[in-house]
C-alpha cells in the first residue's frame, strides 16, 4: 500500500489531536490558571490571592536564595529553566461561573494546572473540569473535607481541611478543660454552602465524641441580608463557646448583631473564613479583642525560621498587608505546584499529576509549621498541622498547640 504525503500529514493532525492541550505548551513557559473571585462581595480575597500568587511567582522565577523549593535559581530547572506565567480568571463566587473560566483556560489559554478558588463551592465545580480534561487541580485555600472524598485523579490539597482544623479546636477545648477552664456547652453558626455545612457537620460530630454539649445548631443562608434572628437564638443559648463559620460580610454582619443585641459571648473560636481576613477587623476588630481562629500560618514562625519573615515582607511590599491564613496556603500552593511542574520536565498534564502525587517535602522547606507536605491517595496531605491564634492588641498570636504557642490563651475574651 503506497502512503501519500497528504495521509501522513492527516495522520499528525490526528495524533496532535489526541495529546492533550497542556502537553503542546511552549516549554519556555509554562502557563497556570488562577481562578478566584475579582469582582463581586468577595473581590478582595481575589485580590490579596493574586498578591500572594505574584509573589509566589518571584520565589520560583528569580534567584531569591531561600530554603524553599525552586527559590535557589531562576525559573523550573527540569524544564531547562523555563519561567511560570499566570493566567488570572474571575468566578465572581459563582460555581458555574467558575466551571466555565476552567474550561476557558483549559481550552484556550492551555494552561498546564489550575489553582485556587476560595470558595469551596467553586472548586467543587473547577476541579470536576480539571478531571474531565486531565489538568491538575491544586486547591489552594478550599477546607471543605469532602473535596478530597470524590474519587478524583487530579485533585490535590497540601493544607488541612476542616475536620482537621476542628480537631485542633476540640484538643484546645480539652487542654484548657485541663486547667479548670469550663467549657461544656457550644453553639454552631455556619453559613449554607458546602464551606459551612462540612464545617458545622464536623465539629458536631467531634463534639459528640468529645463529650460536648451543642445547646444551638443555626445553619444561616449565605450573604443573609440581616442575621437578628439567628442571633437572639445565640444569644438566648449562652454557650460556652461560639464556633462560626463564616465568610467576610457575613462575619461583619454577625459582629455588629451581636453588639446591637448585648450579646457576648465568653469565647469565640471561629473557622478561619472571614474571621482571618484585614477587612473584618477593620469593620469590627474593636468588638473582636479576645477572639481565636484556627489556621495553618503563624507570623510567629519567624522567630524560629527567618525566611518567613522575609517572605512575608515580600508580600506585604505587594499588598501592604501580613500574609494571613489563606495567603500563606495560597503562596505555599503554588511554590508546591511549580515544583512539582520542574520535576515532571513537562508541561503535560498527566506527568505533572504523577509528580504531584510523588510530592515529598519536609515542613522546614515550606512557610508553614506542618510536618511535611505529602500527598495520600485522595490527594490531601495530612501532615498540615493547624495552629490556633488568638486576636490581642491588634495582632494574631499564637496560643496552641503548645510547641507552636508563644503566649497563653486569655479566656474569657475581653
Amino acid at each position: 500500500m503506497t502512503i501519500s504525503r497528504r495521509d501522513v500529514l492527516l495522520g499528525a493532525t490526528a495524533t496532535a489531536a489526541l495529546v492533550p492541550l497542556a502537553a503542546r505548551a511552549q516549554t519556555s513557559e509554562v502557563v497556570i490558571g488562577v481562578i478566584y473571585p475579582f469582582s463581586g462581595g468577595s473581590a478582595q480575597q481575589g485580590v490579596d490571592a493574586q498578591k500572594a500568587y505574584e509573589t509566589a511567582l518571584e520565589v520560583i522565577n528569580k534567584d531569591t536564595d531561600f530554603d524553599l523549593p525552586l527559590a535557589k535559581g531562576e525559573g523550573l530547572p527540569g524544564l531547562g529553566g523555563a519561567k511560570a506565567r499566570l493566567v488570572f480568571a474571575d468566578h465572581q463566587a459563582d460555581p458555574q461561573k467558575g466551571r466555565a473560566e476552567a474550561e476557558r483556560l483549559i481550552t484556550q489559554e492551555k494552561i498546564s494546572a489550575i489553582i485556587g478558588t476560595y470558595q469551596s463551592a467553586v472548586a467543587v465545580t473547577v476541579s470536576q473540569i480539571c478531571e474531565r480534561y486531565q489538568i491538575p487541580f491544586v486547591s489552594a485555600d478550599n477546607s471543605s473535607p469532602s473535596l478530597h472524598r470524590r474519587g478524583l485523579k487530579y485533585y490535590f490539597r497540601a493544607a488541612p481541611h476542616d475536620e482537621m482544623y476542628s480537631a485542633a479546636m476540640f484538643d484546645f477545648f480539652d487542654a484548657m478543660k485541663k486547667k479548670g477552664t469550663k467549657i461544656e456547652t457550644l453553639s454552631l453558626f455556619h453559613e449554607d454552602t458546602i464551606f459551612g455545612t462540612d464545617s458545622g457537620n464536623a465539629q458536631a460530630k467531634i463534639a459528640g465524641e468529645r463529650g460536648y454539649k451543642i445547646v444551638t445548631d443555626i445553619k444561616y443562608r449565605a450573604n443573609s441580608p440581616s442575621l437578628s434572628a439567628e442571633v437572639q437564638q445565640l444569644k438566648t443559648a449562652n454557650a460556652d463557646v461560639l464556633m462560626p463559620s463564616s465568610y467576610t460580610t457575613d462575619g461583619i454582619l454577625l459582629v455588629k448583631t451581636m453588639a446591637e443585641l448585648g450579646y457576648k459571648p465568653n469565647a469565640i473560636v471561629a473557622q478561619d473564613a472571614g474571621f482571618s481576613e484585614k477587612a473584618l477587623y477593620d469593620a469590627v476588630g474593636d468588638k473582636l479583642e479576645g477572639v481565636i481562629s484556627r489556621g495553618t500560618f503563624s507570623l510567629d514562625l519567624a522567630q524560629k525560621r527567618p525566611m518567613v519573615g522575609k517572605i512575608n515582607e515580600m508580600f506585604k511590599a505587594r499588598s501592604g498587608k501580613d500574609f494571613n491564613d489563606l495567603t500563606s496556603r495560597q503562596f505555599m500552593g503554588l511554590i508546591i505546584l511549580a515544583d512539582a511542574i520542574s520535576r515532571a520536565k513537562s508541561a503535560d498534564g498527566e506527568k505533572i499529576r504523577d509528580a504531584l502525587a510523588a510530592t515529598d517535602i519536609p515542613g522546614e522547606q515550606t512557610i508553614m509549621p506542618w510536618k511535611r507536605v505529602k500527598f495520600d491517595e485522595a490527594g490531601q496531605n495530612n501532615d498540615a498541622d493547624p495552629v490556633l491564634l488568638q486576636y490581642v492588641g491588634g495582632k494574631f498570636v499564637t496560643i496552641f498547640p503548645p510547641q507552636a504557642a508563644i503566649a497563653e490563651a486569655i479566656w474569657p475574651m475581653k
